[in-house]
């Protein structure tokens, strides 16, 4: 198992850990900055947080705030860590052929890798697609008359392969699978956490007070917006936004 026969670059990997977690942040914390009030309440679910007896303008802000950012970051966190990391861990190149990420030549062999976070991203019509793309990168492996390999790796988590319908033309590799079949490191899914060290801790605080001042900012433009003037929550004109016309 591994197609980087020639070890792994250390400096390389630390490098592109460094420059992923401060562009997470960068993009999280900008992200957080520009929340809207008015634009995420008319896409939340206000029969909801009346059924739950919300009272205050900071409970539904704190929810609302702890979901935004939850799901921001998720998606931020797995459009920008993994692809560098997989690339400067592999030794391979990257990509030009849309939907693939990495390109290694080993063997007589063309690998087109296909870079995601966890192993639940794809859905029906964007499986298709990326079934479409390995099967245009594997033209560049007919040309050059080299065995074609397409793998899919899932940078965390655990994928089975299924024993049932049509033999795919991908393999599907997920965590500790991925990254050793990329690597020839069996424990390199370990190694990533320690490659880390204390680089998270530099934005951490930055973090916070971006968090805090968005909580604060959306506390205050909720009471202005849905308060009454006795500081209840006027359901009436939340529910109005949402579900009025436009």
């Amino acid at each position: 198992m591994g197609l980087n026969k020639d070890g792994i670059d250390e400096e390389a990997v630390i490098s592109s850990i460094a420059k992923a977690l401060e562009n997470f942040y960068t993009s999280l914390i900008s992200k957080i900055d520009s929340i809207d009030i008015n634009k995420i309440m008319k896409r939340k679910n206000p029969y909801l947080y009346r059924a739950k007896s919300m009272q205050s303008a900071l409970e539904i802000v704190e929810s609302v705030l702890t979901a935004f950012v939850s799901s921001s970051e998720e998606t931020i966190f797995g459009n920008c860590f993994f692809e560098p990391i997989a690339l400067a861990a592999s030794g391979g190149n990257k990509a030009l052929a849309e939907g693939i990420d990495i390109m290694i030549h080993e063997d007589n062999a063309i690998y087109a890798i296909a870079v995601k976070s966890g192993p639940s991203v794809f859905n029906a019509d964007s499986k298709k697609r990326q079934e479409q793309n390995f099967i245009a990168a594997s033209k560049l492996a007919a040309q050059a008359k080299a065995r074609y390999v397409a793998i899919i790796g899932y940078s965390y988590g655990k994928k089975k392969d299924s024993i049932h319908g049509k033999p795919k033309m991908y393999q599907e590799l997920a965590g500790k699978d991925f990254w050793w079949e990329l690597t020839s490191e069996e424990d390199f899914y370990v190694k990533i956490i320690s490659y880390m060290g204390n680089l998270p801790e530099k934005y951490i605080d930055k973090y916070k007070e971006s968090y805090a001042k968005a909580s604060n900012r959306l506390i205050r433009e909720f009471a202005n917006n849905f308060c009454t003037e006795d500081g209840s929550i006027d359901w009436e004109k939340l529910v109005e936004l949402n579900s009025g016309h436009m």
